[in-house]
């Protein structure tokens, strides 16, 4: 499963002021990720294997088609946008640096990216966080050419950066018998690996202005349909939850040493395993009855993506997981309801109530 967006962090106050200039009715929001947060970047790269973009994918977001979104409506990062009173960023690829759009956010994630440029190489195309990174400094430089330099300033450091990264290092690098990563390093060598890789990209971030930074911690990686099928008994893998509760606990570490550090940063982990954890162990509690394996029927041995062939569930609000690897837009609503609760995002911002549940518009 791709990684989500979400908590763990008290006393966190999140203030933006958005610049005349970007004319934006709500807060500036850039996004990078993976699947789990990508809205159709992949879909511009011609020879990427990790696409979405067929039936069944999409058959609740709006005219039920696919939009190069892993799920089978919104993310947890359109569901989060609109809550914040703005549309979801367009996806990074579809833009023209001409285009006044930059300066109202861009979501940059690629499905089958990681913090490791080798994370997900045999998915041929895709942009690892070192390329979404350098698309965000291409990003700047256009707005600095439309709006000036100190106002281009005020507008990144002023903007939202949530970042969603770092199960695809596990589940299509580490955890892969075939990934070179996983027969050199042991597990503690390979968290300080991706600990010094993110060290240096978020620095380099705030080098181009980044300051309010929120990092998706990873949901229990053991627990999802993929995983699952890999016990033989369709259980929880143990030792992957262990991985993703190290990978959180170290990331957080870093995040507070960059916070002081850094003059001015606001770094947060957003941890969402306990969110998915309790939606897995209580899905009833959440209006769900099936939390074990997902509603698209898919050998999971084999891909797991819900190909055009697969046979769905009768009824997709009961499913927390869409498919193999990825939540369901019921199960993202949740997520990103409790995440905008517990994160106190409501103190700061006013949330758009007519549009907070609804469908994210189409990427263009």
């Amino acid at each position: 499963m791709a990684t989500l967006i979400v908590v763990v962090i008290t006393a966190f106050a999140l203030t933006v002021s958005i610049p005349s200039l970007a004319m934006a009715k709500g807060p500036v929001v850039y996004i990078f990720g993976d699947s789990m947060s990508d809205v159709g970047n992949n879909n511009y790269l011609p020879f990427s294997l990790a696409k979405s973009d067929y039936p069944w994918y999409g058959i609740d977001y709006l005219n039920g088609l696919p939009t190069g979104r892993f799920t089978n409506g919104r993310t947890i990062g359109d569901i989060m946008s609109y809550k914040l009173g703005i549309p979801p960023p367009p996806p990074y690829m579809s833009l023209s640096m001409d285009d006044n759009a930059i300066l109202q956010g861009i979501n940059y994630a690629s499905g089958g990216a990681g913090i490791l440029n080798e994370t997900g190489l045999y998915f041929v195309q895709k942009l690892s966080f070192d390329d979404q990174i350098t698309c965000f400094e291409e990003t700047k430089e256009a707005i600095t050419s439309k709006i000036g330099e100190k106002a281009s300033e005020k507008l990144c450091n002023e903007a939202l950066y949530f970042i969603g990264l770092g199960s695809n290092d596990y589940i299509n690098n580490f955890l892969q018998p075939f990934m070179a990563d996983g027969r050199v390093y042991t597990h503690d060598e390979f968290v300080g690996l991706l600990l010094i890789t993110l060290d240096r990209q978020l620095k380099r971030l705030y080098s181009l202005g980044a300051r309010k930074i929120m990092f998706s911690g990873l949901a229990p990686l053991g627990c999802i349909p993929s995983q699952r099928v890999r016990s033989g008994t369709g259980q929880c893998l143990y030792d992957v939850n262990q991985y993703a509760l190290e990978f959180n606990s170290q990331i957080k570490k870093l995040l507070t040493s960059l916070n002081f550090q850094l003059p001015g940063a606001n770094m947060i982990l957003a941890d969402c395993y306990s969110i998915v954890m309790d939606l897995i162990k209580n899905p009833q509690n959440y209006g769900f009855k099936i939390s074990d394996t997902s509603c698209c029927n898919v050998d999971t041995t084999v891909g797991g993506l819900c190909l055009p062939n697969a046979e769905l569930c009768p009824n997709r609000r009961e499913f927390v997981f869409w498919d193999a690897y990825h939540t369901s837009d019921a199960a993202n609503q949740v997520i990103a309801d409790r995440l905008f609760a517990e994160l106190n995002f409501g103190r700061t911002f006013s949330p758009a109530p007519a549009m907070a549940s609804g469908p994210a518009p189409s990427p263009k």
